[in-house]
């Protein structure tokens, strides 16, 4: 069984430090029984995180959209995974406004945090929470999973403005907030690659052998689980590198992104 003991033991040996923001992406089934759960690794996480930041994705990108325009910050359910919906709305984390792309955000500054992501007019531009990763220097951990989960990637494709990455056709969102107020998200850009013949996340992958190369990624276990351990900054700068020396998409088609584009 993955203790708390083992959980901190864990972000030390990943060079994590207690004032970081980490974010994270999770198969708790691939780590294998946990103290306590789901609850118990939030926990852990929030223990050793003494000074930072832990957010968890609680993403609705597939129940909130054109065809059903609406999110409520306290009832609508995380469309990802176990840890998403428990952490969505536990009392001692702040979940964002963001209607497609919301976190839940723990650490005694989450509400700075957090703050005017109901403003923002796309899933990850500069200014919003997943994007400062950059800025704070932040890491991200895929746990049991790996780059085709790995959302701050489509962060770094709104930083860098990679063309073909956000839909035009635009829908506002009624947004629901903590206090029952109805607030209208600006026109609504959602994720869309007309080249692609899925989502470009699934084509993620693709920068595994450049993150490698260039230290972006380390790799860890936790329990039973293959840890990818991903520093934001340095895959923002690899991808940056690699598009500047080709005028072609990197990620339409299943192809790994060529040595000499990030060495």
């Amino acid at each position: 069984m993955v203790t708390k003991n083992d959980v901190c033991a864990f972000l030390e040996g990943c060079g994590i430090k207690h004032d970081d923001i980490v974010t994270i992406h999770c198969s708790l089934k691939a780590i294998g029984e946990i103290e306590n759960g789901a609850d118990g690794l939030i926990d852990a996480f929030c223990e050793y995180l003494t000074d930072g930041l832990f957010l968890v994705p609680t993403h609705t990108w597939d129940n909130v959209n054109k065809e059903n325009p609406f999110y409520d910050v306290k009832t609508t359910v995380p469309c990802i995974g176990t840890l998403a919906k428990v952490a969505a709305f536990r009392a001692d984390g702040i979940r964002t406004l963001h209607p497609t792309h919301s976190l839940a955000v723990f650490g005694k500054n989450a509400a700075d945090y957090v703050k005017n992501e109901e403003k923002l007019a796309s899933p990850a531009p500069i200014g919003g929470c997943l994007n400062r990763l950059y800025e704070c220097n932040g890491k991200v951990l895929l746990v049991g999973v790996g780059h085709d989960r790995n959302t701050y990637l489509h962060a770094v494709d709104e930083r860098l403005n990679i063309p073909d990455r956000l839909g035009q056709d635009t829908f506002e969102i009624t947004i629901k907030d903590y206090n029952g107020n109805l607030i209208k998200s600006p026109p609504f850009h959602p994720h869309f690659t007309a080249a692609a013949d899925t989502c470009v996340s699934d084509y993620y992958p693709n920068y595994k052998k450049a993150f490698e190369y260039t230290g972006a990624v380390t790799y860890h276990h936790l329990g039973n689980a293959l840890v990818y351990c991903c520093d934001a900054r340095k895959m923002t700068d690899t991808v940056e590198k690699a598009w500047s020396k080709t005028d072609k998409d990197l990620c339409i088609s299943d192809n790994p992104v060529p040595p000499e584009y990030y060495r």
